[in-house]
């Protein structure tokens, strides 16, 4: 299944400078997995021990993988993976 991962402009000089990349996969997972293997610099910016590091928000056509089945979710042909670095301040 094609899925289009959209890439935040903070992470964009790890992916090649690109806006999103398209991968294969059938998991949420299973694309970060596929984008890390194009791109291994994004690893470590997503990654922790092989856990999605805690700052990191991944939303599948607009809904939070956290709500769904996490990296397990599954996609399909044509869904939009976005990646959401988390904002803090005060």
């Amino acid at each position: 299944m094609a899925v289009k991962i959209q890439i935040p402009t903070p992470l964009r000089p790890h992916a090649g400078n690109l806006a999103s990349v398209e991968v294969i996969a059938i998991t949420v997972g299973e694309a970060l997995g596929e984008l890390c293997k194009l791109h291994p610099a994004m690893e470590q910016r997503l990654f922790d021990n092989g856990q999605l590091r805690r700052f990191v928000n991944i939303f599948i056509n607009d809904e939070d993988m956290r709500y769904l089945e996490n990296l397990a979710t599954p996609v399909k042909d044509g869904d939009e993976v976005a990646i959401i670095p988390a904002v803090a301040g005060g």
